[in-house]
């Protein structure tokens, strides 16, 4: 105890016996509180017991007396010879294991007048010593368990009832696709109660037989285990979660253009693994759901009206405002460009021998197809141009001779107006079919499959499309 918590103790103690003592200042329950207040001292390590000087043969002969009648009352330990001189102990003799020498050690220091406690000994290795109480253990586990097979089969008929009862839960799947947007979600539900109704029922059976410490050590080894398994199918868990979030927010419907990343197709099915396209080609592509998820999605088929770009040069020398009239009108003469949005030009680059316009125009996808009315309003556009006067530029070259005495070249501009005196305008006969109908064999293909194939879809009309 250390100086100033000794005089605080003697100067309370004083205190308390002289109340009235004059000069305090305190009352008794003012120094009460003083008391109460003072941080309690800690408890000091009890000292150890010293040894008597004087050597008694009767207390050696009690000691050893004593350890051999608490020897022959454990099974393992009759052997042990004890042997006590001036209080220390020594120990002999045969045991099983160490953990019967570790014992023994242990219940003679407990005697009093012990100094301390030496042991010799020896491992039993007999055939008798070693086996039967193995078979002995067995023999008695056996009992044991013929004992609580009937309370064994109550809690099995209960694991039965409880996992059972779970499993008429899942099977109902009617209610279940009420009250889940799709069928994926409706099978995920299902199989999460008949997984947990087991699990409740292997509990409830395991509470009955008092083993539930069991059951916590397999859970906790399950779990290491299934975070290892988690890391290691990391793709399939994240490709899973895609697959629900797919489901409910339905990015497409069945059929649809879409242009998932770089993939370009049709929209045959969204399954539980993968979206399944059709390409343009008519080939099947599977693309995995979590690809799916994560990547940019563009749906041509959302939006019935969709604009088609392409570009055209005419010659540096030529008015660009008038080609952009004759490209407009020749455009807008056609049936299958809508007239609301109307067509649109705007010069693009102006270059060192050419002027590039792009042109734009708007068709209903419903009744044109996009390739098909883009390549007839490049044509048709191309035409007019050329008709109305408008050179298309071509690559120059300049050519160099050596040692070779210089010709005088036309200049590309007399070329020109020689080839245009001489070239006849091209009329564009209104006869002329354009076929711009839409393509709908892929279409055709994906509506057969459908049909044809009963896999699971996860896409459904009747949900919205995000």
């Amino acid at each position: 105890m250390s100086l100033h918590r000794w005089l605080l103790t003697v100067l309370i103690l004083m205190t308390a016996a002289f109340p009235s003592a004059p000069g305090s200042g305190l009352s008794g329950e003012a120094r009460a509180q003083v008391a109460l207040s003072q941080p309690a001292a800690k408890p000091e390590p009890a000292p150890e017991p010293a040894i008597d000087p004087a050597v008694n043969r009767s207390d050696d002969r009690a000691i050893a007396n004593r350890l051999r009648g608490i020897f022959q009352e454990i099974e393992g330990m009759e052997a042990v010879a004890v042997a006590v001189d001036a209080g220390v102990v020594r120990l002999s003799g045969s045991v099983a294991d160490d953990a019967s020498a570790d014992r023994a050690k242990a219940i003679a220091q407990r005697v009093s007048g012990v100094v301390t406690v030496e042991t010799r000994f020896e491992r039993d290795l007999s055939v008798g010593g070693n086996v039967e109480p193995v078979v002995e253990k067995l023999r008695t586990s056996g009992q044991n368990f013929v004992s609580a097979l009937p309370l064994i089969g109550i809690a099995f008929v209960v694991a039965i009832a409880v996992a059972l009862f779970g499993h008429f839960l899942a099977s109902l799947m009617g209610f279940w696709k009420r009250v889940t947007p799709n069928i994926f979600l409706a099978e995920l539900i299902a199989g999460s109660i008949r997984v947990a109704f087991i699990f409740i029922g292997i509990f409830i059976g395991l509470d009955i037989l008092n083993a539930t410490a069991l059951l916590g050590a397999v859970l906790g080894g399950a779990g290491v285990i299934g975070l290892a398994v988690g890391f290691a199918l990391r793709d399939t868990v994240d490709n899973y979660v895609s697959s629900i979030m797919l489901s409910i927010r339905q990015p497409f419907r069945a059929n649809d253009h879409v242009l998932i990343g770089e993939r370009q197709g049709r929209v045959v099915r969204l399954t539980s693994r993968a979206t399944i396209l059709m390409t343009l080609d008519g080939n099947h592509l599977r693309i995995p759901n979590a690809t799916v998820f994560k990547a940019e999605i563009l749906n041509y088929s959302r939006n019935p009206q969709r604009r088609f770009s392409f570009e055209l040069g005419v010659d540096a020398d030529d008015d660009p405002g008038a080609a952009i009239e004759t490209g407009l009108a020749a455009i807008n003469s056609q049936e299958f460009v809508l007239n609301d949005p109307e067509a649109a030009a705007e010069i693009r680059e102006v270059g060192d021998s050419n002027i590039l316009i792009t042109f734009h125009g708007w068709i209903d996808q419903r009744n044109s197809d996009f390739f098909k009315a883009r390549g007839a309003a490049i044509r048709i556009t191309k035409n007019a141009l050329e008709a109305a006067g408008f050179a298309l530029p071509e690559p120059i070259y300049r050519l160099r001779f050596d040692n070779v005495a210089p010709q005088a070249l036309p200049h590309p501009a007399q070329n020109e107006l020689s080839r245009a005196a001489g070239k006849q305008p091209r009329q564009v006969s209104s006869e002329e079919a354009l076929d711009v109908s839409p393509e709908g064999h892929v279409e055709k293909l994906v509506d057969s499959e459908r049909s044809a194939d009963g896999s699971t879809d996860l896409l459904d009309d009747q949900q919205p499309v995000e």
